[in-house]
């Protein structure tokens, strides 16, 4: 069975292509992405396998 972790990060509207690619590089996926406190932001939702 997969073990995942998760993790939680912020999207800056002016930057969320480079933000997503530099958390894809690093093997994380994409599973959600949600309006932020303030109408400028986007939360991302990420996972990974454990290793």
């Amino acid at each position: 069975m997969t073990t995942w972790e998760y993790a939680t990060a912020p999207l800056l509207i002016h930057a969320t292509q480079q933000i997503l690619n530099n958390w894809g590089q690093d093997g994380w996926e994409l599973v959600q992405v949600v309006p932020g406190p303030n109408a400028d932001n986007l939360v991302a939702y990420f996972k990974r396998p454990k290793d």
